[in-house]
């Protein structure tokens, strides 16, 4: 049986793997697999039981403003069976409570699904050797021990060690963030402390073959795996709360606190004024109505629901609706460098030929004149810039496609250049066919083909007629390709315009400094020589002629340099956390303008280390990390969540999963993204395209902003309307709940909805982000709302003491006068203009909606059932006309206080 310990495979022979694991050349017996089956389980993810779809709606009860509702709402209908009358105020209570929740229940259904979308990335079928024989087994069958082939294509089915192995490659990038294909090989065994990133006679399930063949035995199945660890890290990783969703939980405990206070005051101010008890209860009733915006739940929704359509039409899918404002507080933006920052392609930029440097650009090369020691500057002619053209496409492995070259990325660049160059790579190797090969392999670090040269077109850069052959006809030449100093340690002649020169040892110290100096600019450099009628594969690689350098790299996006610049200017800092090789991300950091040249950089290895605390104090003071493992970008977000920053993670792999499902905002990249990053990710990108996070920054903070406006604008209004019920037992007489709901609703709903599709502020991204844990009543908007709401308490008051002492229907007045106010003050909130220089068709929505209202309680004033129902009376003209009086002298207050704030 298998030892229950960890045993670090890598550093074992593969045939000591084998004899560990019980297996042979004819791989289990069914007996054997159906015990080990039963001792392990299924080669299956597990997933985490989620929330049933009743306990998500019981949730949504347990918002505190719909328990104050739902207690409003009990008490309504009981004073309804005590006087026996129809319990109006409770039903309408209750609707507004049922639709709330359903809001909510609709958009927490629909979240965490990252554990199911792993479990459907890991179950491909398997090529198993069982009792000698092959078959194809669901991969859940597999058991360690079990012997597996893999071809170029197959998804690898289980973690395992690499038996056997033809130019196998994988394509690692969803686990370890590395674009390129990983060669493995089975041998030789590997310290046991080998990085995950370095282990490469393992293989690890999740990957993907996109080269070569090999046989393997499997070491590790389900939960047992490196995905399973992934999966295993998504579980422990806890979702923070979103500012929007903390101030709004702050909000509604001060509301129903103040609730609860205000109507222990009013009833204890009617108790001492002799007040009827059923009279004290209907006001108490209509106070705390009137404080908790019941809209609210309903508007912040909406809001959020519309800012996610404006996000959609700039490429950013929103998947869970509060990542729509936290977006717009984010101080930290941790992204990952492929497929992200960069294009996740290869391109050359660079290629040294002779005495130059030529750099690629879209309309051909560009030549820079180099000094090296003891060469003369011949010039570059023609010829040994078409050879080194040449040799890249010819010693290439890439096949053409239906939308260019595909293929090893480094392959498919080579292919791109030489296109570039003016050659056509497909009749190039028509003409000159291969006719022997030494395949590229990690340890030799090189690869060489034998291609026919029949008219000496070739070799003719190489120099004299003495160099080619007499008989052309029977030519070929030697190509090989390469680690710059493994190739140049076998050359010993070096061509420029006037054909090969002998390479002194300072002449070879001078190219592989210029190799050097490519690499430090985090390029892949490749060494490219020749050698005319080399015999073939059976005699040594010795005697070449270097040809040139080609350098390229997975260059950035366009469009990122200014979405870095844009992130600065808004007070957000991008950090790079990524897999990839110090030099790569020094070099794109920089160029892209995250970084400085000389900005601290820190590895993957140097966290090992480090407490808690320690990573707290790293991560203030660094924006750049490479050569990252995935529980690392984990801890990465947490310790800059541990210090107060509001943390966006960005990435499109598996290993990106834990930390965007920790993040304030995961945000993963919708076409280049693997499932897994995709469902656990709160904003998905449809182009992939960096810049868009910086938009749906701009459409969160203007969702936020509309938020702070609606609020604004309804708690001005609700503390008005708790003035004005304060007041009314002082005149005996009282406003009734269902009243309140009406104002609250109508009057206060639409309009406030119309609010979330107002014009966006200009200088949005020229401000700061909203400070971590900032109340939403900060900057001025509790004093604001308090003064808005003593004004306009203080002038319904008025008039409803004149309409009283003038025997007019001072509660209707008084309410009509509330619904009227409302909608003057909507169109002033709507801009942070004057209001007659904003134009009406600027929200078009809002006038809408305030017209609309309007006519709503017209209607309701004279359609003589809705005024029996809500418990009104027709006003006359001049009624009505006071009360739009005392409705403008509210807005022009508004105005005035618009006026003074600017």
């Amino acid at each position: 049986m298998i030892p229950p310990e960890a045993t670090a495979w890598q550093a074992l022979s593969g045939a000591e793997c084998l004899r560990r694991l019980g297996g042979g050349e004819a791989g289990l017996s069914q007996a054997d697999a159906a015990d080990r089956l039963a001792s392990v389980g299924p080669n299956r993810l597990a997933l985490p039981p989620g929330p049933g779809r009743w306990r998500i709606l019981l949730d949504q009860f347990s918002n505190v403003m719909l328990v104050l509702l739902l207690a409003v709402a009990a008490v309504s209908a009981a004073l309804a069976v005590l006087d026996h009358s129809f319990p109006k105020d409770a039903i309408a209570i209750l609707l507004i409570v049922a639709l709330t929740a359903l809001l909510g229940y609709l958009q927490e259904s629909q979240a965490l699904l990252a554990l199911r979308s792993l479990l459907n990335l890991a179950q491909p079928l398997a090529r198993v050797r069982r009792d000698g024989h092959w078959q194809r087994l669901p991969s859940d069958q597999l058991v360690p021990g079990d012997l597996i082939r893999l071809e170029s294509g197959d998804r690898v089915p289980a973690d395992a060690r690499l038996l056997e192995g033809s130019e196998l490659g994988l394509q690692e990038a969803a686990l370890t963030g590395e674009a390129d294909l990983v060669s493995k090989r089975p041998e030789p065994p590997l310290a046991a402390e080998t990085p995950l990133l370095e282990r490469s006679n393992c293989l690890f399930l999740g990957s993907e073959v996109g080269r070569g063949r090999g046989l393997a035995v499997v070491t590790a199945t389900g939960m047992a795996t490196v995905l399973g660890g992934i999966a295993t890290l998504i579980q422990t990783a806890r979702p923070e709360p979103t500012p929007l969703q903390e101030r709004l939980a702050d909000l509604s405990g001060q509301l129903v606190a103040w609730a609860l206070v205000l109507v222990a005051a009013v009833v204890l101010g009617g108790w001492l004024l002799g007040g009827s008890p059923l009279a004290l209860l209907e006001l108490a009733l209509s106070t705390a109505v009137a404080i908790v915006p019941e809209g609210l739940p309903a508007v912040i929704t909406v809001s959020l629901a519309i800012g996610t359509r404006r996000m959609v039409q700039r490429a950013a899918l929103i998947r869970h609706l509060p990542a729509v404002e936290a977006l717009g507080a984010i101080t930290v933006i941790c992204t990952d460098k492929t497929g992200t920052l960069t294009q996740n392609r290869q391109v050359v930029v660079e290629l040294r030929c002779g005495t130059q440097a030529l750099n690629l650009t879209p309309s051909g090369f560009r030549i820079r004149e180099l000094a090296p020691p003891e060469m003369t500057r011949a010039g570059i002619a023609q010829g040994p810039l078409d050879l080194l053209l040449q040799a890249g496409v010819l010693c290439n492995d890439a096949e053409p496609g239906q939308r260019g070259w595909t293929g090893d990325p480094t392959e498919v660049a080579l292919m791109e250049a030489a296109a570039t160059g003016g050659l056509e790579g497909s009749g190039l190797r028509a003409k000159h066919s291969r006719t022997a090969e030494i395949p590229f392999r990690a340890e030799r670090q090189r690869m060489a083909v034998w291609v026919s040269d029949p008219d000496g077109s070739l070799a003719a850069p190489l120099g004299p007629a003495s160099f080619v052959s007499a008989k052309p006809e029977g030519s070929q030449l030697l190509i090989v390709k390469g680690a710059p100093e493994v190739i140049l340690h076998d050359c010993d002649r070096w061509l420029d315009g006037a054909g090969a020169r002998c390479l002194t040892p300072a002449q070879q110290d001078w190219w592989l400094a210029a190799a050097r100096e490519l690499a430090s600019a985090g390029l892949r450099v490749l060494a490219f020589a020749c050698s005319p009628h080399h015999p073939g594969p059976d005699v040594g690689l010795r005697g070449l002629v270097l040809v040139g350098l080609m350098a390229q790299r997975d260059p950035p996006r366009p469009e990122v340099p200014g979405a870095v610049a844009r992130c600065h200017g808004a007070g957000i800092r991008p950090v790079m956390v990524t897999g990839d090789h110090p030099l790569t991300a020094r070099a794109i950091s920089t160029a892209i303008g995250l970084a400085d040249p000389g900005s601290p950089m820190v590895q993957g290895p140097e966290l090992e280390g480090l407490d808690d605390a320690a990573l707290e104090a790293l991560v203030r003071r660094t924006s750049l990390f490479a050569r990252v493992l995935p529980e690392q970008k984990l801890r990465i977000v947490r310790a800059l969540q541990a210090t107060g920053a509001v943390v966006a993670m960005t990435g499109d792999g598996v290993n990106d999963a834990p930390a965007l499902r920790q993040a304030h905002v995961g945000v993963a990249m919708g076409i280049s993204g693997s499932d897994v990053s995709r469902e656990a990710a709160d904003v998905v990108l449809l182009d992939d395209n960096f810049a868009s996070i910086v938009n749906a920054v701009e459409e969160g903070r203007q969702v936020y902003a509309n938020i702070r406006r609606f609020v604004r604008f309804i708690l001005g209004c609700n503390l008005g309307e708790l003035i004005t019920i304060g007041s009314a037992p002082l005149l005996g007489l009282a406003l009734t709940p269902l009243q309140i709901l009406w104002i609250n609703l109508v009057t206060d709903g639409l309009p406030a909805l119309a609010l979330a599709l107002g014009p966006p502020a200009e200088d949005l991204m020229r401000q700061p982000p909203i400070e971590p844990g900032e109340s939403i009543f900060a900057r001025g908007l509790g004093s604001a709302i308090l003064r808005i709401g003593l004004v306009f308490g203080a002038l319904v008051v008025a008039l409803m003491v004149a309409a009283a002492r003038l025997g007019r229907p001072w509660q209707t007045m008084a309410f009509t006068t509330l619904c009227l106010a409302q909608l003057g003050h909507a169109l002033s909130a709507g801009s942070d203009r004057a209001l007659w220089r904003t134009a009406p068709a600027a929200n078009p929505w809002l006038l809408g909606a305030v017209l609309a209202s309007a006519a709503l309680q017209l209607m309701l004033l004279y359609v003589a059932p809705l005024a029996r129902f809500i418990g009104v009376t027709p006003l006359t003209a001049i009624e009505l006309a006071a009360c739009g009086s005392v409705s403008l002298v509210f807005v022009a207050y508004l105005e005035l206080e618009k006026w003074w704030s600017r």
